[in-house]
């Protein structure tokens, strides 16, 4: 346990601090910890768990919006007004606090599986930059004049990881190189249009997302094939395997390849689960 008195916020160990954050309801809380409990393992300050941790959350807290509505009830987003540029942001928004839920989650759920002081700072690391990314582009949404929860969104990012949730070498293969990797492939699109319509600071946003992106996809795929070694597992073919189980939307081109190559997610992954075959 750590000594409270000198800590923003009191947890008996990393495994309780992230799951206090996934419960928060509290956005600005929720981001707080997750970022707190982030530098203090990184200190050496708290332990990986306690027998006094909170239990595990099958669900995120969340505040009361926005609403989430089946995804085809998402209204499509045109980026040339700036209403659209704040769905857009709004969107992003709701991906990056999925996002550093999920990163807590692994650490949260996976604590006891035997795995090395490194996967947890990796993953706490993630958890920290996915929070910065939510707080940057609420904070572009106010300067916009909007706030997250203006609009609706959807519940398919923590639907799709939940089936995922018993299954450390599953998790890696749904959450960072196929929910993660898709942003590699979005979102430098979307920098070349926020910058046509002159709105460089949503622009700028998006550039520490996407280079923050390529780091995390390749910490997924790091550790997916530390577990595939380990079984003596093939990685490529391992992935194809657990996504057509674990998946259920499609993984459709076009890719940026050189991006997920670079993190470690060559086309033998993915090529054969597009539909069509290639990039």
């Amino acid at each position: 346990m750590t000594d409270q008195n000198d800590e923003n916020f009191p947890c008996h160990s990393l495994r309780d601090g992230a799951v206090k954050a996934i419960k928060s309801a509290d956005l600005d809380q929720k981001t707080m910890i997750a970022q707190d409990i982030a530098k203090r393992w990184f200190a050496k300050k708290i332990s990986l768990r306690s027998p006094l941790d909170e239990t595990i959350a099958d669900r995120p807290g969340r505040p009361e919006k926005p609403v989430l509505v089946p995804p085809m009830q998402v209204e499509r987003r045109s980026i040339k007004s700036v209403e659209g540029r704040v769905k857009l942001m709004h969107a992003i928004a709701h991906i990056e606090l999925n996002a550093t839920d999920l990163a807590l989650d692994i650490v949260a759920r996976f604590a006891s599986h035997p795995m090395p002081r490194s996967f947890f700072d990796n993953w706490m690391q993630v958890a920290f930059e996915e929070a910065k990314h939510f707080n940057l582009v609420r904070g572009r949404l106010i300067a916009l004049g909007a706030d997250y929860g203006d609009h609706v969104a959807h519940d398919g990012l923590w639907e799709a990881a939940h089936d995922t949730r018993n299954d450390l070498t599953a998790r890696l293969a749904v959450v960072p190189l196929v929910l993660e990797a898709r942003g590699l492939d979005v979102t430098p699109p979307l920098q070349a249009k926020m910058r046509q319509t002159r709105d460089h600071e949503s622009a700028d946003v998006l550039d520490i997302i996407y280079e923050d992106e390529k780091k995390h996809v390749a910490i997924g795929a790091k550790w997916f094939r530390f577990l595939c070694s380990r079984e003596k597992k093939d990685p490529a073919a391992t992935f194809r395997k657990l996504i057509q189980i674990n998946f259920h939307g499609r993984i459709k081109p076009p890719f940026n390849e050189l991006a997920r190559a670079e993190a470690g997610l060559t086309p033998s992954f993915y090529r054969n689960l597009s539909p069509l075959g290639t990039s």
